[in-house]
């Protein structure tokens, strides 16, 4: 399997489905809340649909777990397989924001050898394939994030999915020397960490793998780094699919 020629080939399906994300917005989206109480949009499942077909075919060995499909997540044996997500931040997808983002994790041996995530709003398309090999695609040009350097702040600026910032989170704030806190929702802020725009993340135990993997590879392979609060790697295909607690930190900061 080469997991660069995999990659390469969804470039193209993930731009057709940002582009349908954003048809079916204009439309007008039919919402509906699910038995966890978070919202779900016709744009999911039929982006869902669209973007595991095309994997379907590229992969159509390798097994699919999405957010939005129950295949596959009762399934503990699994050590090669797909994480997608289709559509991460349905909030800011159904009021008309620019953060959201779709996104496929390739779990090998239950570790992040590859990942894509297209935030189709903002048109910045995130990819990688290997250590070295991390790439944003905007406006017609391809940047390798893994050499690029940011050496413009002095002050190191993280990430926060909530204004609220619990204590044992800003007490790694302070071991890292974090002094500017911005919120961001969905897979974005692990591109935009990988990037060097902000230089890490942290986040105690929620959410769910397929919220991770495609930006825990980014990340990984643009030279950051990501574990849990006591410097543990993540691993993935977890019994409850859930997420332990999180540090990411961009290259920049190491």
């Amino acid at each position: 399997m080469d997991i660069k020629i995999i990659v390469e080939k969804l470039i193209d399906p993930f731009l057709e489905a940002g582009a349908l994300s954003l048809s079916l917005r204009k439309k007008g989206l039919k919402k509906e809340i699910k038995s966890d109480n978070t919202p779900v949009s016709n744009g999911d499942i039929e982006v869902n649909k669209f973007i595991t077909k095309k994997i379907s075919e590229i992969t159509p060995d390798m097994p699919i777990i999405s957010e939005e499909t129950s295949d596959n997540k009762d399934n503990v044996q699994l050590k090669n397989f797909w994480l997608v997500d289709p559509i991460d931040g349905t909030y800011d997808y159904i009021n008309d924001l620019e953060e959201f983002t779709i996104n496929a994790g390739l779990i090998i041996n239950n570790k992040p050898v590859a990942g894509l995530i297209y935030a189709p709003a903002k048109k910045r398309m995130f990819y990688s394939y290997g250590p070295g090999s991390a790439f944003e695609l905007t406006d017609g040009q391809t940047i390798n994030l893994s050499s690029k350097i940011n050496n413009n702040r002095r002050n190191i600026k993280f990430i926060s999915y909530s204004n609220k910032i619990k204590p044992e989170i800003l007490k790694i704030y302070k071991d890292i020397g974090v002094v500017e806190n911005v919120r961001m929702k969905s897979s974005l802020k692990f591109c935009v960490v990988a990037s060097g725009e902000f230089d890490g993340y942290v986040a105690e135990p929620r959410a769910y793998e397929w919220d991770i993997a495609a930006g825990h590879a980014i990340l990984i392979h643009s030279g950051g780094t990501v574990t849990d609060f006591y410097g543990n790697e993540i691993l993935y295909g977890k019994k409850d699919l859930k997420n332990p607690s999180l540090i990411l930190k961009s290259k920049n900061i190491l």
